[in-house]
């Protein structure tokens, strides 16, 4: 008998010394079905709880928790070091009871055992926090930026600009994971306006005039996004431009975000108004954040910050904290971005915008102005100014002025931007295509190789031989197939559209594979199953498209059994098809003459629709055409839609800060571009 008992996969119960000592039981364990449930509960009664799968991955511990109540530990995974994920097996086995020999586990690595305390741990975290060195920075010839999305700033010579630059990822910045849209981690639009209120403060521009936020900025899983912040040299009113790029690594940059920095405004006195209004009517939050993830806006505990909110006509006031955790570092912020964004959220108890269900994000801001910094709680009048654009009043509890946003512009978010924001790619989508095999020369095994067909050969595969060279062996069925068996035996599948015809099509190739596995004589030869238009582009094929999935689980559970060949209209290629049946490729498709094979690629964005020409020669009229939004309006017109006559109306007119040189980069694109001080309510 065993010395350490077995549990055969054969017959899924404990596993007898004879069993184990005869041959042909091994046999049966070979090609047998494994009874890995049976075997999994035979454990379960023997009181064992905690499974160890020594293999290359975890597949058996993920089936065998739908299997029975126990902890399945895998030692290895495909995709993690080996050294951590057999160190991480052998700690979540003693931490499930399971003895393990720490002397030997240690051994030969210098570990010694040492006392531990007579008193209760004290739980206080020693990890060092990943950051940016100041000295490092300055070694490289910049400044450290003082701030947690920031790294380093640089002054640009000539320009009296500033460049400033950060790293940002999940790992450095895990509270970010906890903003997710529509299933990926996007950096906050008021992420972006503590950078912009950042930069402002290192050049005395603590008023932000506006910012448009013109791309999402998606952190990835694993690595780090790169960013940085470019102000500008002042105008002559002291304000500057500024504007936010990313990129990851062997990635070009990216725009995100543009606008426009001045001089402070005077700190507005405190209110003393009571909170909440007496005519404010409260509202229930509860629901709130289940309602935001049923629309796309996955919010995790650092962005769920709405703690009471009260309404009246055209307005919402609301109670806004941080989460604990992300309170700590309140301080080294302006205002926390989890903070003011969890303080837009209650945006959707009120009747402030149009349509609440829809998913909303910033768009662009104006009129930004910072008084007090490192608030944990806040709290926040919301008031209608426009469609679907809001202003803010932030005061802390006493109601000291915190910020206040003269106009905030919200916009809906849809698939198709995070898609064009990822790159056009969609990281884990993936489609079948078929590839041309490539071309392969016939061997000397190839020729000597004997073919059969059985069954009705519906596809005229047997013509396909022709008359010079060895035929194939035709024969009504697989019992017909007397003396040696041939290498090759095809047999033609489906062929029919109707429901009726398409079981009957399934069952017979059941049939058909199931008798094929059961002689052991057919063992050292392949059965091809043949359809035509069963895969691919316009499919018509109904009946063999089934037969194609039954045929593909077949083949994964006995490789290199079967092969699935599918037809066109034209003739059978048999001299380029006896070579691609030479390979070891499971399914090939035959297309004009050509034999291809299937292949997983990525699934690329859609490609945006060609820019429309311009209709006329006419002139476009854009008012406001000198502010942020009017000047990503008419870049937009004139590079994507043709359009190169434009009138860009606005109070000031060419005296508008910007103007000069927004004309000046139209032109260069090809427009003619006039500039009139116009106000459109006259």
């Amino acid at each position: 008998a065993p010395r350490i008992p077995l549990v055969s996969n054969v017959t899924g119960g404990m596993a007898t010394a004879e069993e184990l000592c005869d041959p042909g039981y091994w046999v049966r364990h070979v090609r047998a079905a494994v009874r890995f449930a049976d075997g999994a509960g035979t454990l379960a009664e023997q009181g064992i709880r905690t499974l160890i799968e020594l293999g290359p991955d975890g597949v058996l511990s993920a089936m065998g928790q739908d299997i029975i109540d126990g902890s399945f530990i895998p030692s290895l995974r495909a995709d993690r070091p080996e050294g951590h994920t057999l160190t991480s097996a052998v700690a979540r086995a003693h931490v499930e009871g399971v003895g393990v020999d720490w002397a030997a586990f240690f051994a030969g690595r210098g570990a010694e055992p040492v006392e531990l305390p007579t008193y209760a741990f004290q739980h206080q975290r020693y990890w060092l926090e990943v950051g940016v060195s100041s000295s490092n920075v300055e070694l490289a010839g910049m400044s450290a930026a003082d701030h947690p999305l920031l790294g380093a700033a640089v002054e640009t010579p000539g320009t009296g600009g500033l460049l400033f630059t950060g790293r940002l990822s999940l790992d450095t910045h895990p509270w970010l994971a906890d903003h997710a849209v529509l299933g990926s981690v996007l950096l906050p639009g008021t992420a972006f306006v503590e950078l912009a209120i950042r930069a402002g403060d290192q050049v005395d521009c603590g008023h932000l005039e506006e910012l448009t936020l013109e791309t999402p900025l998606i952190l990835p899983e694993r690595g780090a996004v790169q960013v940085q912040l470019a102000v500008g040299g002042p105008d002559g009113s002291g304000a500057r431009a500024l504007s936010i790029h990313s990129r990851t690594a062997g990635r070009a940059w990216t725009r995100h975000a543009s606008g426009r920095l001045a001089p402070a405004r005077p700190v507005p006195p405190a209110e003393p108004a009571a909170w909440p209004p007496a005519d404010a009517a409260p509202v229930a939050v509860e629901g709130l954040y289940d309602g935001f993830a049923a629309a796309g806006l996955e919010y995790g505990p650092a962005f769920q910050g709405v703690r009471a909110v009260w309404t009246r006509p055209g307005e919402v006031f609301a109670e806004v904290a941080l989460d604990e955790e992300v309170a700590e570092a309140a301080g080294e912020f302006g205002l926390h971005p989890a903070l003011l964004d969890a303080a837009l959220h209650a945006v959707a108890l009120g009747d402030l915008v149009e349509g609440t269900g829809r998913a909303r994000l910033p768009f662009a801001w104006t009129g930004v102005s910072l008084h007090a910094g490192g608030a944990r709680s806040v709290r926040v009048r919301l008031s209608r100014v426009g469609a679907d654009t809001v202003s803010l009043t932030v005061t802390d509890p006493a109601g000291v002025p915190v910020a206040n946003v003269d106009a905030l512009s919200l916009r809906p978010v849809h698939a198709g931007q995070m898609d064009a924001a990822r790159g056009g790619a969609r990281e884990s989508l993936f489609r079948v295509e078929w590839v041309p095999l490539p071309e392969r020369q016939q061997t000397a095994e190839d020729a000597a190789r004997s073919w059969a067909v059985v069954g009705d050969d519906a596809f005229g595969v047997a013509a396909a031989f022709g008359p010079d060279g060895p035929g194939p062996d035709v024969r009504p069925d697989l019992a017909a197939l007397d003396g040696p068996v041939p290498d090759v035996v095809f047999a033609c599948a489906g062929g029919e559209t109707a429901a009726g015809d398409v079981h009957e099509a399934a069952v017979a190739a059941l049939t058909l594979v199931q008798s094929w596995l059961d002689e052991e004589r057919f063992a050292s030869s392949r059965l091809v199953l043949v359809t035509r238009g069963a895969v691919g582009d316009g499919l018509s094929d109904l009946a063999g498209a089934a037969v194609w999935g039954l045929v593909r689980s077949a083949q994964s559970e006995n490789p290199g059994r079967f092969v699935l060949l599918d037809l066109d209209a034209e003739a059978v290629p048999i001299g380029s098809l006896g070579a691609a049946l030479g390979t070891d490729e499971p399914q090939l498709a035959v297309r004009e003459g050509r034999v291809l094979v299937p292949r997983l690629a990525r699934v690329t964005a859609p490609a945006e629709t060609a820019p429309a020409a311009a209709e006329s020669d006419g002139t476009v009229l854009v008012t406001g055409g000198t502010g942020a939004l009017g000047a990503v309006l008419a870049r937009h017109l004139v590079t994507e839609r043709g359009v190169r006559r434009l009138l860009l109306t606005s109070r000031r007119g060419e005296a508008a800060p910007g103007a000069a040189e927004l004309v000046a980069e139209l032109t260069g694109l090809g427009a003619f571009v006039r500039v009139a001080a116009v106000d459109v309510a006259d």
